[in-house]
């Protein structure tokens, strides 16, 4: 599927030759032609092809993003937004090639209210990095995918995470953008307010627009106070069906916990292996609750009470710091961690979210499949919000192993669709889910082309990605 999505597309050569041209000229090295450049600028991550831009532009300024927007419109050559490159569906391949930018350079905090508990940052900074800047302030940013993705790339992707479950997504945690549009003029989608209801939403639009409606060059973001106390803890189940029980009673009882993660048998033999731990190799549950002093052991009771009614283990919790995060560093690394149980082979990352009430079934069954056709799969989910990851272990140098892939893939999403679920929870479209994208929205993917048509008439924004042109 993913492989027939992300063929290459009509170049404007003529154009492109003019576009580098100038942008080589005004930029000098701060513009980049080389192959090792533009090859570190496309997609590498999975198994869809490498497709490269024909220069990188290493921005420094809003300036220099108008500018570099302006030749591309001038020109009709496509402008792919690069944040760090972490992007799990092709979002950053170039097919109809075309001007890479690079925010790594646009890494600013622009503007801290910290009465307010909001920020504005420039797309090039990471989590990681405004969080360590935010740290005297006593606030911080909860959106943790995994990867210390940029902020840009996570709002274009409408990214999630761990702390999904407590603080939601970057839908709920974007409070405005600015963004160049293909004129090339910059407009800002709303003020700092926490609500409003003036005019059209266009901040939502363009979060996990993936780029392809313009380039963000700033985010105001939602903080949050960092709790008194944290404690995180892990619980070990006889079955999915019985984790994803205490899941739906823990969500049911109000019970505001702000991570809570599964992990299947063999994702756990996986950590165990990687990470040097010693957790018993069934479905497991982890867990974290925020909070104060008096709250986080209460809430820690609380789910243990559900643990044992729905037949788990006990539930280990500790607020050492060092301990849990030697917890959540073995959660991080479960994509490395499942990598080594087979390194000789390829590895695809998928998502999918279905509602919590059906995540077991759709877990159980994804099993079953994982089994009756072979293959080696671990699965970790947000399980607080019905998202889950399988990371299938496959070979990806025969035509052969690729469609052995692909049609698994299949089979999850249609698994997923049929469940009232999506496509995907947090890793977005790109070139990936084009095709799952119109099983899962119809019509309405028709709309989306208009409203694409609309702003951005000569398809110069990411091009060939979540919907083909027609």
């Amino acid at each position: 599927m993913a492989l027939r999505d992300a063929k290459a597309g009509r170049r404007n050569e003529v154009g492109i030759a003019a576009a580098v041209g100038i942008l080589k000229q005004v930029f000098g090295e701060r513009f980049q032609t080389g192959e090792a450049f533009r090859a570190q600028h496309a997609h590498t991550t999975t198994y869809i092809p490498a497709q490269l831009p024909d220069g990188v532009l290493f921005a420094e300024s809003n300036e220099d993003v108008k500018m570099a927007v302006k030749v591309c419109s001038e020109h009709k050559v496509p402008v792919v937004p690069f944040g760090t490159g972490s992007s799990l569906e092709g979002q950053v391949n170039a097919p109809n090639g075309g001007i890479s930018i690079d925010f790594s350079r646009m890494n600013r905090v622009l503007e801290v209210n910290a009465e307010d508990l909001d920020c504005t940052v420039e797309p090039g900074i990471t989590r990681e990095e405004l969080n360590v800047y935010l740290r005297d302030t006593g606030l911080f940013f909860p959106i943790d995918p995994g990867a210390n993705a940029s902020i840009g790339g996570m709002a274009s992707t409408r990214a999630s995470g761990t702390n999904a479950v407590r603080y939601g997504t970057m839908k709920d945690n974007v409070l405005a953008v600015s963004a160049v549009t293909a004129s090339g003029e910059e407009i800002r989608t709303a003020r700092r307010a926490r609500k409003s209801s003036a005019g059209y939403d266009l901040t939502r639009l363009f979060v996990g627009a993936e780029g392809t409606l313009g380039v963000l060059t700033s985010i105001t973001l939602r903080l949050q106070g960092i709790p008194q106390k944290i404690a995180g803890g892990v619980c070990a189940f006889p079955s999915v069906k019985a984790a994803c029980d205490a899941v739906i009673m823990t969500i049911q009882m109000g019970i505001p916990v702000a991570r809570i993660e599964l992990l299947d048998a063999v994702q756990l033999r996986a950590c165990n292996l990687y990470s040097n731990l010693s957790y018993d190799e069934q479905p497991t549950l982890f867990l974290e609750f925020h909070g104060t002093d008096e709250t986080v052991p209460l809430q820690s009771a609380q789910f243990a009470e559900i643990a044992a009614e729905c037949g788990g283990g006990e539930f280990h919790w500790t607020a050492n710091l060092e301990e849990r995060n030697k917890l959540w560093k073995a959660r991080h690394d479960a994509y490395w961690a499942s990598r080594a149980l087979a390194p000789q082979l390829g590895a695809l990352s998928t998502d999918v979210c279905v509602p919590i009430s059906r995540l077991a079934d759709c877990v159980t069954e994804t099993q079953a499949d994982i089994e009756e056709h072979g293959l080696l799969a671990p699965i970790v989910g947000h399980a607080g919000d019905g998202n889950f990851h399988v990371l299938l272990l496959f070979d990806d140098k025969t035509p052969q192993g690729i469609a052995v892939a692909e049609n698994f893939v299949a089979r999850l999403n249609a698994r997923a669709l049929a469940m009232d679920g999506t496509c995907t929870g947090e890793h977005g479209v790109g070139q990936g889910k084009m095709s799952f994208l119109e099983q899962e929205l119809g019509g309405a993917v028709d709309v989306m082309r208009g409203i694409k048509q609309a702003l951005d008439p000569d398809s110069i924004f990411n091009p060939g990605k979540i919907f083909h042109a027609r």
